[in-house]
């Protein structure tokens, strides 16, 4: 099968070539890799994913299952990384790689065993992932990723995402280059004896759905709307019942004990601890019996009602943004962001739309049901209105009203106060131009000194192969020399890059010179674990993916995000 740009894609039963050969084989109705075809294997998505599913959901699933992943290199760093991204259920594979088995690879690359020597490991690797998932489409092409940067560029954008493992640095810097202008994800990874790396690259990445740990429930208590107001308004806390007493739920009697403390200091809330203190103490003195849980939820629940009114710095600073300023050719994201904007000085009141959502509280069930429905029903008219002012944005600049899906916007709506935008520095600009500052205090740092020594010789090592043809310590009797040569080219890096007068370890130099370019099977199975991490992030855009260089470092068993 042959894409637009002439780069033959090989099933399992094509003939072997090089694509500079000039001599291609073309199998007259390629087939797709062989799948097994009994009843057991094809088991029903929702049971096979059923874990995953309740981290990512429906959605994330199927965005998984539609991605292309393009796999450059499948030693044991690139093939750990594959393999957890195809028992996720990724959509297509494609492993591109132009060497043959070796034994070497037989002690760290688990997807190849002794009677494929000699045979084309793109080939191998392949025919393994897919017995592991045979709802995955996975194809090969026996090439070196180097050549296929350099003479067909054009051929990366087909995919959702590139995966680069083991590329030296000139080849990382021209493959970023191609996916920044096609638009097309990048991750790349590396692991080089007891280090290594994994770096996520492309331009903007929005995330919606951030989940963060830790974030406080949108109950409104210091800003009830009417209909909140009218609900607590309704229920006494006076009531001399115990069984009523003891059932308010805790929204309701925050919001009424913090208007009775309003009204009796100027129309404030509680702000210094002196204050903070006194109103549980207050809250305290209203229970009747000792055994008045919802009222032990509403003193452990106060700090939500200490919550500032309004938006916090971070969606500010989104708002602010000059993206969200849309045009023809803004995405989906900063049009609903500009008619967030919109809705948050209009119909919001300072507000972002309300999530609708309310925890588990000790409540009657009349009550808590009819908590819900308030919640739900105000959540649905900022839904409306933010939809409403979505529509109106792309009419004015011409697109299709529907084409954003009243899904889309009210999971937006649910998250608008987690959004957040990644934006990452190309990899020519982290090489060519460091942030020297944060550089130098990772390199002085104790507790980062090792992984950003590490990284700095990850790039010595790079230069190191170019200039010799050979990684250092990589054959026997020259050790002495290799660490010679090594240290030379480590300093010359750090005085290019500005970091004068910074020295590294001796043992950390003798150490990369030790691992002769060794890929340890634990270390790459570490950091494919990693990357296939950071995959799916990007892919589902959920969760906040890696802003830096990660650096593993295997000797202390420690790792560190270099932003730089």
């Amino acid at each position: 099968m042959e894409n637009n740009d002439g780069v033959l894609i090989k099933q399992l039963d094509s003939l072997s070539f090089h694509l500079d050969s000039g001599q291609r084989n073309h199998p007259p109705t390629p087939a797709p890799l062989p799948a097994d075809s009994s009843a057991s294997s094809m088991a029903e998505p929702k049971t096979k994913y059923d874990r995953q599913l309740r981290i990512w959901g429906e959605q994330g699933q199927a965005a998984l299952e539609k991605a292309s992943i393009c796999l450059l290199n499948c030693g044991p760093t690139g093939a750990e990384t594959l393999k957890n991204l195809v028992l996720g259920g990724i959509g297509s594979i494609t492993v591109v790689d132009g060497s043959k088995v070796e034994v070497g690879d037989l002690g760290n690359n688990f997807m190849v065993d002794e009677s494929n020597i000699g045979e084309s490991k793109a080939k191998c690797v392949c025919t393994m992932l897919q017995e592991l998932n045979d709802a995955v489409k996975a194809k090969f092409i026996e090439e070196y990723p180097e050549k296929l940067i350099e003479a067909k560029p054009s051929f990366f954008s087909q995919f959702t995402l590139i995966v680069a493992t083991q590329l030296p640095e000139f080849a990382m810097i021209k493959l970023d280059r191609i996916c920044r202008e096609a638009n097309v994800m990048s991750v790349f990874a590396r692991s080089y004896g007891l280090t290594g790396l994994v770096r996520v690259s492309l331009k903007e990445h929005a995330v919606i759905e951030s989940k963060p740990d830790h974030f406080l429930d949108d109950l409104r208590l210091n800003n009830p709307w009417p209909e909140l107001k009218r609900f607590a308004d309704s229920i006494d806390l006076g009531t001399h019942d115990p069984v009523a007493h003891k059932h308010i739920p805790y929204v309701v009697i925050l919001i009424k004990m913090a208007e009775e403390w309003a009204q009796s200091h100027n129309g404030s809330f509680p702000s210094t601890r002196e204050e903070k203190k006194a109103f549980k103490d207050l809250l305290k003195s209203k229970m009747i019996a000792f055994d008045e849980e919802n009222y032990k939820e509403a003193i452990d629940a106060s700090f939500k009602l200490f919550a500032p009114r309004g938006i916090t710095s971070d969606l500010r600073h989104l708002l602010d943004d000059s993206c969200a300023e849309v045009s023809s050719s803004s995405s989906d994201f900063w049009v609903m962001v500009a008619a967030l904007k919109e809705f948050i000085v209009n119909e919001g009141g300072g507000e972002p739309p309300l999530e609708g959502s309310i925890p588990d509280m000790t409540s009657s069930t009349e009550h808590y049901v009819s908590l819900q429905k308030i919640y739900q029903a105000k959540a649905e008219a900022d839904v409306l209105a933010v939809e409403q002012r979505v529509r109106d944005i792309l009419n004015k600049r011409g697109s299709s009203p529907g084409s954003i899906s009243k899904m889309a916007i009210k999971n937006f709506c649910k998250n608008a106060r987690k959004l957040t935008v990644c934006r990452y520095r190309s990899v020519e600009e982290e090489f060519q131009a460091p942030n020297v500052p944060h550089l130098q205090k990772y390199l002085t740092d104790q507790d980062c000194c090792m992984a950003s020594s590490f990284y700095c010789l990850l790039r010595a090592i790079d230069r190191y192969a170019a200039n010799f043809s050979s990684f250092p310590g990589q054959f026997d009797g020259e050790m002495d020399e290799d660490i010679s040569r090594l240290k030379t080219i480590a300093v010359g890096l750090l005085s290019e890059i500005g970091c004068n007068g910074v020295t590294l370890s001796e043992d950390l130099i003798y150490e990369m010179c030790r691992y002769g370019a060794a890929e340890l099977h634990a270390v790459a199975a570490f950091i494919g674990g990693i990357a296939s991490q950071e995959i799916i992030k990007l892919i589902t855009k959920q969760f906040i993916p890696m802003r830096g260089t990660f650096i593993f470092n295997g000797i202390d068993h420690k790792s560190q995000l270099l932003t730089l």
